[in-house]
């Protein structure tokens, strides 16, 4: 069973909550003009639901970074490329092949996702 330190896993969701908060408030302007839907969720709910999508993932990072013995910052931020890569990257460029949506729209999407695993692994790192 992997060592999860859940202090940690909080921390880490609030920052990548903040990361990508403040990645989008930047870079947020663009997804109109990238073809993005302008559609707005109910506003109460973005908080709860983006806190929870951080959770999950940084419970996921954790736990990976346990059973793959991984402690210190740089292991982490390996592994938080890797994963960065393996699934975010993938993922976004199956939807630009398939669903034709814009290669600097879904670029965009990929800096988020970016930020938010280095700023994941970078606090579960820190911590384990």
């Amino acid at each position: 069973m992997p060592e999860v330190n859940f202090p940690a896993v909080g921390a880490a969701a609030v920052a990548a909550f903040v990361a990508s908060g403040v990645w989008y408030g930047v870079f947020g302007s663009r997804l109109k003009d990238l073809g993005a839907s302008t559609e707005s969720r109910p506003t109460a709910l973005l908080l709860p639901v983006e806190l929870a999508r951080s959770l999950v993932m940084a419970t996921v990072l954790a736990g990976l970074a346990s059973v793959s013995g991984i402690a210190g910052v740089p292991g982490a931020l390996v592994l938080g490329l890797a994963l960065w890569f393996g699934f975010p990257v993938v993922l976004l460029a199956g939807s630009v092949f398939h669903e034709n949506v814009p290669w600097r729209l879904a670029a965009l999407h990929a800096g988020d996702w970016l930020v938010k695993l280095t700023v994941v692994s970078a606090v579960i790192g820190f911590w384990r």
